[in-house]
C-alpha cells in the first residue's frame, strides 16, 4: 500500500514549526552552519544472508554536526555505488556528501548493504536490488526504533530522506516506489521473493516503520517508471545524459560490462513525477557519463548545491519547487508500465516465449513460443488497464498487427492451457 505520508507530514510540520524546532531562518539546512562533523563509525543495524548463503553483519557510519543541540533532526540515509557487486559505506562520494550535509544541520547515515551476484544476469541483478532494498529498510527501521527507545541519535522520524549514488540510487528509488508485491512479480516469482523475506525483508529491526519522506537519486533508475504514483515521496535527481552504465532515459543497465536489465532512468522518472503531481527536481549533466561528481571538484559542488536547494524546499524553508531550470526541453518517451491489476497469481514462466520481434514494431510483430501453445491465450492491455485485444493461441507462433490494436505502449499477458503465464511489454510505433 502506498505510504500516505503527505497528510501526516503536513500536520507534523505545523507542530514542529510552532515549537521552533526547525530554525530555517538561522541558515540551518541552507548554509554550512557547523564547521565540524562528528563521525561514529561501525554502528551495527542488522544482519542477513548474503548471496552465497553466508551471514553478513550490516553496519553504518553516523555523521552529525559537532556541538548540535537540536533534539529532532532530519536524517539522510546514503547508499554507495558499485554495481551491486562492490563498494562500501566509506566510498569517497558518500563520505563527501555525508560530511557536506552534516555541516548544514542534517544527520547522515552512510550504510553498507549486501552486494554480490553470480552469474551476472538479469535474475541475479533483481535479487541483488531486493537485498539492497531490504537492508536500506532495516537501516531506516533502526532509527525509528532508536527514536522510540533510547533516542541516541535525535532523529526527526517525520523527515527521513533516502539517497544514493549509482547502485545506491537504484536502491533508494526501489525502496521508495516499489511497494506492491505484484509490481516485482513481473521480474521475480512470488516463491523466490517470499523466500528472500519479501520486499520489507528480514535484515533487522522488525516491527518498526520503514516509511520515508523524500528521495535523492544520483544517477539511478527504476525497473519501471510507472511505480512512481501520485502521493509518493518527492524526488531529486541528477544524471549525465551520456551515461553508459545506468540509462538516462529508457535503456539497459550494465554490470562490469554485462548488459543485464532494461530500466527507466532519471529522465523517465522526472517525467513520471511531473505527470503524477509529485514534487520533483532534476539536473542534467549534459555530455557527461556516469557519476561525474564522484571525482569531486565542480561536479560535486554542483551536486551538493542542487540537492541542498531541493531539501531546503522539502524542509519547508522556502517555496516548493516543481521543476528545475536545468531540465531538457520536450517530453521523454514514456514506455509501458508494470501492471498490478492483472491476475498474475499463476506461475510466471518466461520459458513460454522464445522471442518477440521486432519490438518496437511499425506494423507487424511476431511472438515465437518455445513449445506448442495449443489452448493458450494472449490478452493485450492499454496503459489504462483496458483489454484491447484477446487472441486464442494455437501452434508455435502468433502475429500481432498494429492495425488490430493501434499505436502505443501495451502490456501483453500470455497464459498457457496449464495456467502458467508471463507478462511482456510491447510497443507499436
Amino acid at each position: 500500500m502506498k505510504k500516505h505520508y503527505l497528510l501526516a507530514f503536513t500536520m507534523l510540520s505545523l507542530i514542529f514549526t510552532s515549537i521552533a524546532q526547525t530554525p530555517c531562518d538561522a541558515g540551518r539546512y541552507s548554509t554550512d552552519l557547523f564547521p565540524n562533523v562528528t563521525i561514529t563509525s561501525g554502528i551495527t543495524f542488522g544482519q542477513n544472508t548474503d548471496f552465497i548463503g553466508g551471514n553478513q553483519t550490516l553496519a553504518l557510519d553516523f555523521y552529525e554536526p559537532t556541538g548540535d543541540t537540536e533534539t529532532a533532526r532530519p536524517l539522510i540515509v546514503w547508499a554507495h555505488g558499485g554495481s551491486f557487486i562492490g563498494g562500501s559505506r566509506t566510498d569517497g562520494d558518500v563520505v563527501a556528501l555525508s560530511n557536506a550535509f552534516a555541516k548544514k544541520g542534517y544527520v547522515c547515515a552512510s550504510i553498507d548493504y549486501r552486494v554480490g551476484m553470480w552469474p551476472i544476469d538479469s535474475v541475479n541483478a533483481i535479487k541483488a536490488v531486493v537485498r539492497a532494498v531490504q537492508d536500506m529498510k532495516a537501516a531506516v527501521r533502526f532509527f525509528y526504533q532508536d527514536r522510540a527507545t533510547t533516542d541516541t541519535y535525535k532523529i526527526d522520524t517525520t523527515r527521513i530522506i533516502i539517497a544514493g549514488s549509482s547502485a545506491g540510487a537504484i536502491t533508494a528509488l526501489h525502496m521508495a516506489y516499489l511497494d506492491k508485491d505484484c509490481e516485482i512479480e513481473n521480474y521475480i516469482t512470488p516463491t523466490t521473493l517470499n523466500g528472500m523475506g519479501g520486499i520489507e525483508g528480514l535484515s533487522g529491526n522488525q516491527g518498526y516503520s520503514s516509511d520515508i519522506h523524500a528521495v535523492v537519486n544520483l544517477c539511478g533508475a527504476l525497473a519501471s517508471y510507472g511505480w512512481l504514483e501520485a502521493g509518493d515521496a518527492p524526488v531529486c535527481s541528477l544524471h549525465g545524459d551520456n551515461d553508459n552504465t545506468v540509462p538516462y532515459n529508457h535503456g539497459v543497465a550494465s554490470v562490469s560490462g554485462f548488459n543485464v536489465i532494461s530500466m527507466d532512468g532519471s529522465r523517465m522518472i522526472d517525467e513520471q513525477a511531473n505527470t503524477q503531481g509529485v514534487q520533483h527536481n532534476f539536473f542534467t549533466h549534459y555530455g557527461s557519463d556516469h557519476a561525474v561528481y564522484a571525482a569531486g571538484g565542480a561536479f560535486m559542488d554542483t551536486t551538493i548545491n542542487f540537492v541542498s536547494d531541493f531539501l531546503v524546499d522539502f524542509m519547508g524553508c522556502s517555496e516548493p519547487i516543481t521543476q528545475a531550470e536545468n531540465t531538457p526541453s520536450g517530453t521523454a518517451t514514456l514506455y509501458p508500465l508494470a501492471y498490478c491489476g492483472l491476475n498474475t497469481e499463476s506461475l510466471l514462466n518466461d520459458e513460454l516465449i522464445d522471442k518477440i520481434f521486432p519490438n518496437p514494431s511499425e506494423s507487424l510483430m511476431t511472438i515465437e513460443f518455445r513449445n506448442e501453445m495449443n489452448g493458450g491465450e494472449i490478452s493485450i492491455y492499454d496503459p489504462s488497464g483496458r483489454i484491447v485485444k484477446t487472441y486464442l493461441v494455437e501452434g508455435t507462433s502468433l502475429n500481432i498487427s498494429k492495425d488490430d490494436i493501434g499505436a502505443g505502449a501495451f502490456i501483453l499477458r500470455i497464459t498457457n492451457a496449464e495456467g502458467a503465464g508471463t507478462i511482456k511489454r510491447i510497443v507499436f510505433q
